[in-house]
């Protein structure tokens, strides 16, 4: 998963973004021509599927990584990090089969009228208190390991908030990404040669 911090902002972006563009020409070429595809069914999720896994792969490489270049003044929990990252995993991979398998007209789960409601709240909270841990602790990580020192909020908000933002964001934060592993491969080159 290192592969996606040293690649390009465009490289990531293009990752997660061309093949929705690809998908969506097709989609539009289907509907021209009047033919109606059990692949474009097939295709969307897969889609899906394919930048969820490079998001989700870069977003728990980054923190894992990162984690391993704190200073040691800053303390920060890399197993709670790992186990509130594999929640959202496990719960939007549930929703993206569980989607799909109601696309083909599945019905492998039967709910009572409110029952999918009493499951799937508490299940989607959890997953946003997982996925907003691993924002904070990312950009927090992040702004420690640039910086040296401990930070407060206010020091990693526009961190915070460009990992949100993730597509956008991406044009920002991965070239300070790619500079804090360069300087890793930088380091580790001179360390080879002294000794």
């Amino acid at each position: 998963m290192k592969i996606f911090l040293k690649l390009k902002h465009w490289q990531l972006f293009s990752l997660m973004i061309l093949p929705f563009i690809l998908m969506e020409i097709e989609l539009i070429n289907i509907m021209r021509n009047g033919i109606d595809s059990v692949m474009n069914i097939i295709a969307y999720p897969i889609v899906m599927i394919f930048s969820f896994a490079i998001f989700m792969s870069w977003f728990y490489g980054l923190g894992k990584n990162l984690y391993k270049k704190l200073p040691e003044s800053v303390e920060m929990n890399l197993t709670k990090f790992k186990i509130l990252f594999f929640i959202p995993v496990i719960y939007i991979s549930g929703i993206i089969l569980f989607a799909v398998a109601m696309a083909f007209g599945v019905k492998a789960i039967q709910f009572p009228d409110n029952g999918i409601i009493l499951i799937i709240i508490p299940l989607h909270l959890l997953s946003m208190f997982g996925m907003f841990y691993c924002l904070y602790f990312n950009a927090k990580t992040m702004k420690s390991v640039e910086w040296q020192r401990p930070v407060t909020f206010s020091d990693y908000a526009g961190e915070f908030f460009l990992i949100w933002f993730f597509p956008l964001g991406i044009w920002f934060i991965q070239p300070r990404i790619n500079k804090l592993f360069a300087e890793t491969q930088e380091n580790s080159a001179d360390e080879i040669v002294t000794h």
